[in-house]
């Protein structure tokens, strides 16, 4: 087991309800995270865990740890109901539009990659399809047929939680409750309401776009088995970290530990990190609710991913985050403060004597490493550019180091003058000047171009780019 070479990580374990010094295996930690299920846009809400996700990753990093990232596109296999009933949300999603559902795949999955980059995201090092993984996906299966696991009904296979003593440990479930219909409906031939499919066979009354041939019969995966058999593919058999929202513990995590469990006789997964709900009107948001933002929905109010970006760094991301046009106008409003601090240093590095800022870095450091807290993380960033015992070249290098973890782009702010300029103007212009940087002059001039529609001109100086409002 490798320790961080800096200072011990502690993350809150939802195994065993505690926070917990992380060790990794190796040289390198496997994390994998539930990704997408790519039938329609992601909403803010799904970008929330993601973003936590994100957050994670850099934390570690900033340790000096090494990371392989693995992260699902769930393209087939997820039904509307957790209780196994109902269509494949990705053939509803074909119905919808009029499309295949491999274009509604195709569609949606380069949709989400445009949101992880727009929001900084650092990508992951393997995005792994469910249909790129239907031979591993019926190899597991096979697995826990053969161990005694797996039953056949009329509408599939399905897995025997009866026969994993341990399956409502994770989640705390109270069977008895669950039997009562507290958890799903019953399907016909299910011998435990909590007994889940690994195998749906196709309908005898219409063709599914997705289906394959198995030893049981044509059809396709149940969502649950893909993120088993594609973790332990990419990762090994016990994964570091597993992430996901808090809504995957009482079903699709639970399911995950006790198919690969069983499987392979193994922990699947030493650290499982879950991100809470970003709530709307005291509900989560939901596409099956019809209730949900995209970022588009943001991006055409004037607000900019990095604005969001940093309205989810307010909370801690096992906090319920409440999401209301005041609140995220409030964080436009601290963001363009932090860019008019920043861009201001950048106008005068020299002002200010040097002083040592360990004290500073130790404290930042504290406060990621203690379940990647990162409200208490902001408030040490502040402290540091508020700071009369700071050169601002200092004040600057920090920022700039702190945020590796923050993601919200400070290394790109010029030195402007910005105190009254929207933050979406802000990242237009922080995008135009990384255009500029990786030469990218037909970017550059469309950003120009864009910038000028709103309003705004663009001076470049010797301190960098400045945006002065047309009059």
């Amino acid at each position: 087991m490798i320790e961080t070479e800096k200072k011990r990580i502690f993350l809150y374990n939802t195994r065993t309800r505690s926070k917990e010094p992380f060790v990794s295996q190796g040289d390198c930690v496997s994390l994998y995270t539930c990704g997408p299920t790519v039938y329609n846009f992601a909403h803010i809400g799904n970008l929330r865990t993601f973003l936590f996700e994100d957050i994670l990753k850099r934390t570690l990093l900033f340790n000096g740890l090494k990371v392989k990232h693995v992260m699902n596109i769930t393209d087939v296999g997820h039904l509307v109901s957790d209780a196994d009933t109902g269509d494949d949300k990705m053939e509803t999603g074909a119905v919808r539009e009029g499309k295949t559902v491999w274009d509604i795949a195709a569609f949606y999955t380069q949709a989400v990659m445009a949101d992880f980059k727009k929001l900084n995201f650092i990508p992951a090092d393997i995005y792994c399809k469910a249909t790129d993984h239907i031979a591993e996906q019926i190899n597991l299966i096979k697995t826990l047929e053969d161990k005694g696991y797996a039953y056949i009904i009329d509408d599939g296979v399905y897995f025997d939680t009866s026969k994993f003593s341990r399956y409502a440990d994770f989640a705390r479930l109270r069977i008895d409750e669950l039997e009562a219909g507290a958890r799903v409906e019953m399907v016909k031939g299910k011998r435990q309401v909590t007994d889940f499919a690994l195998w749906k066979f196709s309908p005898k009354d219409k063709q599914r776009q997705m289906e394959w041939e198995s030893p049981w019969g044509k059809g396709f995966p149940g969502w649950h088995i893909e993120c088993s058999a594609m973790a332990m593919k990419h990762l090994g058999e016990t994964p570091d970290i597993h992430c996901g929202g808090i809504d995957h513990i009482p079903v699709h995590h639970t399911n995950e530990i006790a198919q690969s469990e069983a499987a392979t006789g193994k922990p699947f997964a030493n650290f499982w990190l879950h991100g809470e709900f970003l709530v709307l009107e005291k509900e989560k948001m939901a596409k099956s609710g019809g209730n949900f933002i995209i970022l588009k929905t943001l991006e055409e109010r004037g607000i900019g991913p990095f604005v969001y970006r940093f309205f989810c760094l307010s909370a801690h991301y096992r906090a319920p985050l409440a999401f209301s046009w005041e609140a995220i106008q409030n964080a436009q409003q601290g963001y363009n403060s932090l860019v008019s601090k920043i861009s201001e240093l950048r106008n005068n590095p020299g002002l200010g004597f040097p002083t040592d800022v360990q004290p500073y870095e130790v404290e930042f450091q504290r406060e990621i490493n203690d379940d990647l807290n990162m409200p208490r993380a902001i408030a040490v960033l502040w402290k540091v550019l508020r700071s009369d015992a700071l050169q601002n070249s200092q004040k600057l290098a920090l920022a700039e180091s702190f945020d590796r973890v923050f993601g919200l782009g400070l290394g790109q702010v010029s030195g402007t003058f910005v105190s009254d300029i929207p933050a979406e103007l802000l990242q237009l212009l922080n995008e135009r000047n990384q255009a500029r940087k990786a030469k990218d002059w037909p970017l550059s001039d469309c950003l120009r171009d864009t910038i000028l529609e709103k309003g705004y001109k663009i001076i470049d100086t010797a301190t960098g780019a400045k945006l002065e409002k047309i009059t």
